[in-house]
This record gives structure tokens, C-alpha cells and sequence, in this order.
């Protein structure tokens, strides 16, 4: 019999490979990597644009991977850099014309698959999850950063 934590920790590492895979599979079909689906979408909602520092707290990723991912969505055409002379961290990134078309279309599959993966789910039932989520995503924060307690 698994422990609480073997099932929590399997099925929020199979909860993520799947989000993952999708996001393969979609951004394929534009020749890109899936790891820029999450960042298209979120940069989507700022039209005036986000600095990467923005950016990696909105998408709770390390400064690092933030910025390897958009240098390479800069090369690849999808992000602008508004001012060449700010940081990284400080220069407001917008989507180009191709970002906004791929975010735009990442964003409309992604609902397309929540919307297939929920379908079973009352509304009741999904508030209730995005609640449990939302409040063991925050504990699961608060215990990254002071440490499990002592038993």
C-alpha cells in the first residue's frame, strides 16, 4: 500500500509530465520547444509587456531558466526586447506578431484540454480542487523556504 506522500508525489510528477507532453505536442507543430508554451501564454496577458524578472515570479520559474528561455524566444522571432540597453531582468519583453499567434493558439488548446480533462468534474468539485491545489501549493512554499518541522 503506498503512503500518503508516495500517491501525492506520483500523481503530481504524472500531473506534470502529462501538462509537459502537451505542451511538446502542440508547440511541435510550430517547429518550437514546449517549454515556451507556459511563457507565450503568460506574456499573452501583458500586451504592454513583462520584464523576465515579472516573468518568472508569474510563472514560478528560477531566474536562470527564465532567461535561457527567452533569449531563445527572442532568436526564435516570438518575444521582442523593448530597450537593448536594460538588463535582462529590467527590459519589458513583448510578443511578436508569431508569439501572439502561437500564444493565442497554446492558449485556446490548453483550454480545450482542461475543458476535456474536467468535463467529469461538477463545478463544486473544481472549486473545491483549485482550492486543495492552491492551499498545498502554498504550504508546500512555506515549507521550501523554512524547512520541515521538527516532529
Amino acid at each position: 500500500m503506498l503512503s500518503r506522500y508516495e500517491q501525492f508525489s506520483y500523481i503530481v510528477s504524472g500531473i506534470n509530465r502529462y501538462i509537459q507532453k502537451l505542451e511538446r505536442d502542440e508547440m511541435i507543430k510550430f517547429g518550437y520547444k514546449g517549454a515556451f508554451a507556459q511563457y507565450l501564454v503568460a506574456m499573452h496577458h501583458y500586451p504592454q509587456g513583462v520584464t523576465a524578472a515579472q516573468l518568472s515570479e508569474i510563472c514560478d520559474k528560477d531566474k536562470a531558466a527564465v532567461s535561457r528561455i527567452v533569449s531563445e524566444m527572442i532568436s526564435k522571432g516570438l518575444v521582442v526586447r523593448k530597450s537593448a540597453t536594460e538588463t535582462m531582468y529590467r527590459a519589458k519583453l513583448t510578443l511578436s506578431k508569431e508569439g501572439e499567434k502561437v500564444a493565442q493558439f497554446v492558449a485556446s488548446r490548453a483550454s480545450a484540454a482542461i475543458e476535456a480533462m474536467g468535463n467529469e468534474l461538477t463545478e463544486e468539485q473544481r472549486k473545491i480542487l483549485y482550492f486543495a491545489l492552491d492551499n498545498i501549493s502554498d504550504k508546500l512554499h512555506t515549507l521550501s523556504k523554512e524547512g520541515i518541522p521538527q516532529e
